[in-house]
Formats: C-alpha cells, sequence, structure tokens
C-alpha cells in the first residue's frame, strides 16, 4: 500500500503540474481525484495499526471498529477534495473564456493521462486478481463479495482503482472531443462527469461504513452457523434469538437468548455454554465474543424465531454463487471458512 500511496502523490503532482501549464480541467479534476487516493490509502494505513490495539478497560471489544470511523473519513475526503474540486472546476470553465489550446499543450495532457492509464490500469488489473481469487474463495460473485465485505479495504482499493481508470478515460474522451471539435466545453463536462463519479463513490462507501460504524449484524451464514451450533446441543431445548454485530472487519459478537433443559444444573449449563462458544469460534474463527442468556422460550417466540431463521438462510444460499457450487464450505464475508465439518 506503500508503494502505492507514493505512486498516486507522483502522478497526482504531474496531474496538478499538466493541469496549470496547459489549463485543462480534466487535468485538474483528476489531480484533485489522485489527492482523494492519497487521503483514501493514508486514512487505511493510519486504521490499521490503531484497529489492531488489543482490548482494555475502555475498550473492552477492541478497536476493530477504528478501521470502519477511517473509512467513513476517506469517503469524506473523496468527496471534498475530488468531487467537490472537480464539479466547480468544471463549472468554472464552462463560465469563462477559454484560451486555445497548443498541439503542445495537447501533447502533454495525453502523455500525463496515458502514464496515469498504464500505472492505474496496472494497480486495478492487481486489485481485481486478488479480490476475484478472494471472491472465489468465498463462493461469492465478484460483486456481491465486495459490496458485503466487512473489510473497509477490499471496498475502498476495489472501487478507487476503478474509479481512478474510468477517470482517467473520461479525461481522454474529454480531451480527445476537445481537441477535434475546438470547443473547451468538452474539458469541463468531462470534469464535471469525474466529479460525478467521485461523489457517488463516496457516497457508497459512505453508506456502507455507517452501517458498519451503528452496529451491523454479521454474515448470514455466520448467523446460521452460530444457530446450528446451539441446536447441536442436546441440553438446549428453544432458541429464542441469535444477534450478532460486526466490532470489526474480522471480529463478531454473537449474543442468544436460550432455553435450557429444566433438568440441567448450573455446572452443566456453564458446560453447554462453553462447549458451544468454543465450537462457533472453531467453525467461525472471525467469531470472538459469545455471550449466552439463559431464558424461558415460549412456543411462539420459538416458531417465530425459526421464521427469522429460515428467511436468513433463503438470504445466505441467494449470496452463493451457483456456478461454485463444488466448494464444500461455505464462507463468510471475509473468506474465512464456515462450517468446518
Amino acid at each position: 500500500m506503500l508503494v502505492a500511496l507514493l505512486a498516486n502523490v507522483g502522478v497526482g503532482v504531474a496531474k496538478a503540474v499538466g493541469g496549470i501549464v496547459t489549463g485543462s480541467s480534466a487535468l485538474l479534476a483528476e489531480a484533485a481525484h489522485s489527492v482523494a487516493d492519497t487521503l483514501n490509502e493514508v486514512f487505511l494505513l493510519l486504521s490499521l495499526g490503531r484497529a489492531e490495539r488489543p482490548a482494555d478497560r475502555t475498550h473492552p471489544f477492541g478497536y476493530g471498529k477504528e478501521r470502519f470511523f477511517w473509512s467513513l473519513l476517506a469517503a469524506v475526503g473523496i468527496f471534498l477534495s475530488g468531487a467537490v474540486f472537480s464539479v466547480a472546476e468544471g463549472v468554472s470553465s464552462l463560465r469563462g473564456e477559454a484560451e486555445p489550446t497548443s498541439t503542445k499543450h495537447f501533447v502533454v495532457i495525453y502523455a500525463i493521462l496515458g502514464l496515469s492509464l498504464v500505472l492505474e490500469g496496472g494497480s486495478l488489473l492487481k486489485a481485481l486478481r486478488q479480490v476475484t481469487r478472494e471472491a472465489a474463495t468465498a463462493r461469492r460473485r465478484l460483486l456481491t463479495y465486495v459490496v458485503r465485505s466487512p473489510d473497509p479495504t477490499v471496498k475502498t482499493v476495489a472501487s478507487e482503482d476503478s474509479i481512478a481508470v474510468l477517470g482517467v478515460l473520461v479525461a481522454l474522451a474529454g480531451t480527445v472531443l476537445h481537441q477535434v471539435t475546438g470547443s473547451a466545453v468538452w474539458d469541463g463536462v468531462s470534469s464535471i462527469t469525474i466529479g460525478l463519479l467521485l461523489a457517488v463513490v463516496a457516497f457508497l462507501l459512505g453508506r456502507d461504513t455507517k452501517e458498519l460504524l451503528i452496529g451491523e449484524a454479521a454474515d448470514p451464514a455466520v448467523r446460521l452457523e452460530a444457530v446450528r451450533v446451539l441446536g447441536e446441543e442436546d441440553g438446549v431445548v428453544r432458541v429464542q434469538e441469535v444477534l450478532t454485530m460486526q466490532l470489526g472487519p474480522s471480529n463478531v459478537l454473537v449474543a442468544g437468548r436460550v432455553q435450557f433443559a429444566a433438568h440441567l444444573d448450573a455446572g452443566e449449563v456453564e458446560r453447554i455454554c462453553t462447549r458451544a462458544e468454543e465450537e462457533m469460534r472453531r467453525r467461525v474463527p472471525t467469531i470472538t465474543q459469545v455471550f449466552l442468556d439463559p431464558s424461558a422460550v415460549s412456543e411462539s417466540a420459538d416458531a417465530a424465531a425459526r421464521e427469522r431463521w429460515a428467511v436468513t438462510e433463503r438470504e445466505a444460499e441467494g449470496l452463493l454463487d451457483p456456478d461454485r457450487a463444488r466448494v464444500p464450505q461455505a464462507r463468510t464475508r471475509t473468506g474465512r471458512t464456515v462450517g468446518g465439518r
């Protein structure tokens, strides 16, 4: 990631200098895009170390949500430093009196955009190969895997590299139309288009990260596996509900209200809870916290819970890639094995 960060800084400087020298709004918009990408990577690098800090008295569940917080800041940075600037630059270009662009200036613009396309395209191909392998392992379609991943790095890198290439192509198209038609309007239009693309990405990243910050449930496959573990325990009579929350990209909390058999004493209930917790962690390594509450569960509550689990099961099955049915295990959103039986 550090190499990508340095490359982004270099490309961003080249775009900014080229934009100032040639007066190209598209290049300046792409420079703002590179600034947004650089901020993104700085925030992600900051989050990696901070999120790995062990749990302490003030944060008993650890610091995993730091990843979500810094990713939210990255989304805000994309919007402010990338989208707003690009749109404003495009509008300014459309309103102002454009100076004629010389052939030399067009050569400079094409050279910078061509170099950017090579670098950004190489980064995108590398990211796609990695994410495609992870999606295949997880038995998920590529888009499904990226969209549902609780790891902000997966989502941010995939979207960032994709929009980077698309932004360069938009800038190239605007420059070509500017040169062919002689109208600088296309330069401004391409700048606005780049800004709108960045705004959409910022909104989607911010929305998904917000859901994780306020306590999104774990992947349906993870929830189902927790329910199955409890259902396999002989001493468990009924399960009213199993609640989950994503504490970090690879940390899940599980809490359940469970009715135990009446003849069990406190020691036997404790052993069942311990055994269920260990089994959940064995099958799903991302489960790090388990809390089971002995409760009286009515027949109606048990029936309602079974209906909810049937819906969750259908949801989990719908997320699997039917073309990869030979893979024997279901997987979590982070690609770790679920149901290691």
